[in-house]
């Protein structure tokens, strides 16, 4: 009986470290920003400051701001040659070129039909990911000819977060978390159990849940949770394996290990 429980004793320890996830800590950088867009694999950073995004990139910088259209809601540098800015007052996406020039505009307001949205996200070719409150839907926007490649069933719960790549998009409500696929087909759909916040990169999640980090390995329903210093979580970003999280005007960067 003894070798018997040992046994199941060792198993379990074994299973339970498999694809385990170490945040080993790197460094800290003070940072001042009203909030961090995105840090990519060659150190550009893009961030939002008085209401103006900025790209930082080895001594260079530029910078874009558009007073008329009010607060910035959200920015995507996922494609860094068609960023997009939302400004939800206006109910208007900017799409901008690797030099932060204006490329495009989608007023919300004149598309027929008229759509309110209250969140977006990068697509792929001429498209973006946009959350149609009216209908309670996910559509794939095609801006250059102003059409719906793909659109989901109705969403029942309320929207937290939203984040994709060229191929997925993934939405995290307050009942689940939702990932789709380019043609607008249910991937995955797992129970939100309190979290609040998600970030992507290649598939991989690591979602916010209060003052922790968990780490979603794509392809799959296990949910790990980071061993990071307690800190006072602002924003949090996922590059390949490295983890950028802001807290308290501080940039601390983390390289991440899955077993």
């Amino acid at each position: 009986m003894k070798h018997i429980f040992l046994f199941f004793f060792l198993y379990t320890i074994s299973v339970c470290s498999q694809n385990t996830v170490k945040a080993t800590f790197i460094k800290d950088t003070t940072l001042t920003v009203q909030s961090l867009v995105e840090i990519n694999n060659f150190g550009t950073q893009y961030h939002i400051q008085h209401n103006t995004l900025y790209k930082t990139e080895n001594t260079k910088s530029s910078n874009y701001s558009n007073v008329q259209l009010g607060e910035i809601t959200s920015a995507n540098a996922f494609n860094p040659l068609k960023l997009n800015l939302f400004y939800s007052d206006f109910n208007t996406v900017i799409v901008l070129d690797n030099r932060l020039s204006e490329i495009f505009k989608i007023d919300f307001n004149t598309t027929k039909p008229y759509k309110s949205v209250s969140h977006i996200s990068t697509g792929n070719d001429n498209t973006i990911w946009i959350f149609n409150q009216d209908t309670q839907q996910l559509e794939l926007y095609d801006y250059k000819t102003n059409t719906v490649r793909a659109k989901t069933l109705p969403i029942q719960s309320r929207l937290l977060d939203i984040k994709s790549n060229f191929n997925y998009c993934w939405l995290l409500t307050e009942n689940y978390l939702y990932k789709y696929s380019y043609f607008g087909s249910t991937v995955s759909k797992i129970e939100n159990k309190g979290f609040t916040a998600l970030e992507e990169d290649n598939g991989n999640l690591i979602l916010q849940k209060e003052n922790s980090l968990f780490y979603h390995k794509k392809n799959t329903n296990d949910f790990q949770k980071l061993e990071i210093p307690n800190l006072l979580i602002s924003q949090f970003l996922l590059t390949n394996e490295t983890l950028y999280i802001y807290h308290s005007k501080i940039l601390s960067k983390f390289q991440l290990k899955t077993e």
